[in-house]
């Protein structure tokens, strides 16, 4: 067992007890027979390490997925099958939209609302389901079934494998806190939209950008979150975030690399199909453009509350909402300005995932399109931003149950669905929540001894920083003025100071008091 420099003795371990450190997690131990114990040994396992449990953990909980997933794979959706047992999946009708089931490729010979690698994950499963049914028939010894049910268990599979690489990102992103990643491997949010949609593809990506950001690998976080670019528009904030943070640091050269690497990234994925089908590659954006408020969305409550009466008022057929774009567009240029100032102007630079939760969801709040299953966006945002279980399991909480009310009011009242306000509400329900993890993690970036990373673990300053881990200020807001940070040095030395004695002391209090509680 590693013990931490400064330390003496086997009771120390070599990482964060979550056993010690939350209390949900302490409570929850007592089934098991409590909290870990003074004289237990950490880093010893042969086989069962963090990261194995945490991806059983995982699989349990996407075996659960897929249980919800099932009833609708077939494609028998009569009864409204979908929204009465929860189970509506984008895979099912968009496989005969599209033709996959005759082998039509998307963008090539389908117009297609989505980024390229989606598509090109689409296309991937299309084609083992057209294997499969060959060999089938060939054979004779593979189970039968529609194209249909073949492509989504296919989808299903792939879209695992993503979820799997998220807890492994994201375990890679904690440092001394790898159980962490559990908080994603049990997500109630994993359980309802891991097979939603396709968006684990692009959450993967963008998780292991952040990790290979976190190596100080700055050439290979471009790929990766390039690659995720070309999957969703969202990981272009992460980007953002890390100018801001490179800025207050100095290290604008490295941010500059892994932009310039995802630039190329997301140009060879798209060039090509662009250049070979430039409308069916362009309509991602057109359709972007056109899309008035989601029902999800604070846009869309506001139009019903109004009665349709402000923005834009009632759009004729193809008509683009140009007002709700505008002020969109307006809102989120303002909470940019706002995570920026709160990137240079905080006390100690903010860590990577603090900011990015708070872009990411801020946006997600803010923006005209917020489909249930973009909260998966924030998971692993959310759990490294504030590993705490009680306010992430309450947030998730409500993203059920919008799901929940999400399907119950388009089974329709005439099918003993609920009414559109009982749908709002359980959106704003969620928004609130949201809301407030923003503000609890804007309060640990104003208040850095509140931060539970950086308390946890003598000397802790950002594990997903990369070159930005412990790197000194050189240009920080004083008032609203960008200048050097030379003159504040001798303040950030003393409240890191105070950081690491609050560490200390936090560690010194879970190493001895905690487990002599368990004694007595």
């Amino acid at each position: 067992m590693r013990v931490p420099r400064g330390t003496t003795g086997p009771s120390r371990p070599d990482r964060v007890v979550p056993s010690w450190a939350d209390p949900v997690v302490a409570q929850a131990s007592e089934a098991v027979g409590g909290p870990w114990g003074r004289h237990a040994a950490t880093g010893r396992a042969a086989f069962w390490t963090p990261l194995r449990v945490c991806l059983l953990f995982a699989t349990c909980v996407l075996a659960l997925a897929w249980a919800k997933q099932a009833p609708c794979s077939s494609g028998d959706w009569s009864g409204s099958r979908q929204y009465t047992h929860l189970c509506y999946s984008d895979a099912v009708p968009l496989f005969g939209s599209y033709g996959l089931g005759e082998g039509a490729l998307p963008y090539l010979d389908a117009r297609v609302e989505y980024p390229v690698l989606i598509g090109a994950l689409m296309a991937l499963a299309a084609a083992g389901a057209r294997v499969y049914a060959g060999a089938a028939d060939a054979f004779g010894l593979l189970p039968d079934g529609p194209s249909v049910q073949v492509f989504t268990v296919l989808t299903c599979l792939l879209l695992s494998a993503c979820a799997l690489l998220v807890v492994r990102a994201v375990l890679g992103l904690a440092g001394r806190r790898p159980w962490d990643a559990a908080m994603v491997a049990l997500s109630p949010v994993l359980l309802v939209h891991a097979f939603t949609n396709w968006d684990l593809l692009a959450v993967a990506l963008a998780t292991f950008g952040m990790l290979a950001w976190a190596r100080a690998r700055p050439l290979l976080a471009g790929v990766l979150l390039g690659l995720a670019v070309a999957a969703k528009f969202y990981p272009v904030l992460l980007l953002g975030v890390l100018f801001a943070l490179c800025l207050r640091a100095g290290r604008l050269r490295a941010w500059a690399t892994a932009v310039a690497a995802a630039a190329v990234a997301w140009a060879v994925v798209n060039v090509p199909v662009a250049v070979l089908a430039p409308t069916n590659w362009s309509w991602f954006f057109v359709f972007s453009r056109e899309r008035a408020a989601n029902p999800e969305s604070i846009w869309a409550i506001a139009l019903h509350a109004t009665d349709g009466r402000i923005l834009d008022g009632p759009l004729g057929p193809g008509e683009a909402p140009t007002v709700l774009n505008a002020v969109v567009t307006g809102c989120l240029l303002a909470l940019a300005a706002g995570v920026a100032w709160l990137a240079l102007a905080a006390p100690v630079r903010p860590r990577v995932a603090q900011l990015a939760f708070v872009l990411v969801a801020g946006f997600l709040l803010l923006n005209k399109v917020w489909s249930p299953q973009f909260s998966l966006w924030l998971l692993p945002l959310a759990v490294l931003a504030l590993p705490r279980w009680r306010p992430l399991l309450l947030w998730q909480a409500t993203e059920v149950l919008v799901w929940v009310v999400t399907m119950l009011h388009y089974l329709g009242t005439d099918n003993r669905g609920i009414e559109v306000e009982w749908f709002f509400l359980g959106v704003l329900v969620r928004d609130v929540a949201v809301v407030v993890l923003m503000a609890l993690v804007v309060r640990e970036v104003l208040s850095p001894d509140r931060d539970v990373v950086r308390i946890s673990w003598p000397g802790t300053d950002d594990p997903a920083g990369g070159v930005l881990d412990h790197a000194r200020d050189r240009w920080v807001l004083r008032g609203w003025r960008l200048g050097s940070a030379a003159q504040g040095r001798t303040e950030e030395r003393d409240l890191l100071g105070v950081r690491g004695r609050v560490a200390g002391g936090l560690e010194d209090d879970r190493a001895v008091r905690r487990p002599g509680h368990l004694d007595q």
